[in-house]
């Protein structure tokens, strides 16, 4: 396993780390003894960042993570979660609804403080409640070392475009803008770079969109997108290879993305990933898969308010 520094953070992080959503039956029923041990195999590959947060499985993913991670010292992992998003519609960026979430969180998670805490989804609340609320809570939170770093997340690339220069943060979890479909967060990176900021990308499989299962009802990539990213993954498993492989392969290997989250409740698959991340890439067939993709690339979807989905059109 290779590591990378987050930012300015001075945190050493894999470069797969382990997100916890799959935890909180969030795609699948899991079975927590397997889910735990997920957790256990993911340390045991290397890897050293661990995300959840409350509303996956509303609190579930946070309270069987809690208990895999009591068994493991905690000097061996960073651990982040998240606040302000509870519910599909549940949205509470109030400084008194993040404090009590931190503390709730805290004690699922069995542990005395978060290495990062991220808002959640801000592109769903009027700006003005996470720039005089939420941050300046959070920036409270490390002081009191409840947290060490602060951090927001969301959808759009806009969102981050027209908030960081405006916000005081350590580090962004961006998600489904930089795999084999959607590159559109190599824009953003300057500014990352600039202020120091640490990236987090998450989901290098579009949320199931790089897949030969198909993705779950509720995806918001239009027909076209997920036909023409079936096509590659059908393709790929012509070829004797799982186009999640290549993915996340592609996803990693850029050494200006510090670190990218995949998401699983089984033993074996976190092993898988985690062995990928070592193993050479199979240039010509990346080459072949991002052009099957070309048709597609960096269509994205709607997500929050408009003032951070401008210029995304309607897809095919």
């Amino acid at each position: 396993m290779r590591y990378r520094r987050l930012g300015n953070t001075g945190l050493d992080v894999s470069v797969l780390s382990f997100g916890a959503s799959s935890l909180g039956s969030v795609f699948r029923d899991t079975n927590e003894d397997e889910a735990i041990r997920t957790v256990h195999e993911a340390i045991d590959a290397g890897i050293n960042l661990i995300d959840v947060s409350p509303y996956y499985g509303l609190t579930k993913a946070e309270t069987v993570l809690g208990k895999a991670i009591a068994e493991i010292p905690r000097d061996q992992f960073f651990l982040s979660t998240k606040a302000g998003r509870y519910g599909a519609d549940v949205f509470d960026f109030s400084r008194e609804r993040i404090e009590s979430s931190v503390e709730e969180s805290l004690k699922r998670l069995h542990t005395d403080y978060l290495d990062v805490l991220f808002l959640h989804d801000i592109e769903f609340v009027p700006v003005t409640i996470i720039l005089e609320e939420a941050v300046p809570t959070l920036l409270k939170l490390k002081e009191q070392g409840k947290i060490r770093f602060a951090g927001i997340c969301g959808l759009p690339i806009q969102l981050f475009e027209k908030l960081l220069p405006q916000v005081n943060v350590d580090a962004i979890i961006s998600y489904c803008h930089y795999s084999m479909n959607d590159t559109s967060l190599l824009g953003l990176l300057p500014l990352l770079e600039e202020n120091g900021i640490g990236l987090v990308n998450a989901s290098p499989l579009s949320m199931g969109l790089l897949g030969t299962r198909g993705t779950p009802e509720w995806h918001p990539a239009s027909p076209y997108v997920k036909e023409t990213c079936m096509k590659a993954a059908e393709y790929c498993a012509a070829q004797g290879t799982d186009i999640a492989k290549l993915a996340v392969q592609f996803s990693t290997r850029n050494e200006r993305i510090p670190t990218t989250l995949v998401s699983t409740a089984n033993p074996e698959n976190i092993r898988k990933n985690a062995m990928w991340t070592d193993e050479p890439v199979d240039e010509g067939l990346l080459l072949h898969v991002l052009e099957m993709l070309k048709p597609v690339h960096n269509e994205t979807w709607l997500s929050g308010r408009p003032e951070y989905n401008e210029n995304i059109g309607v897809s095919r």
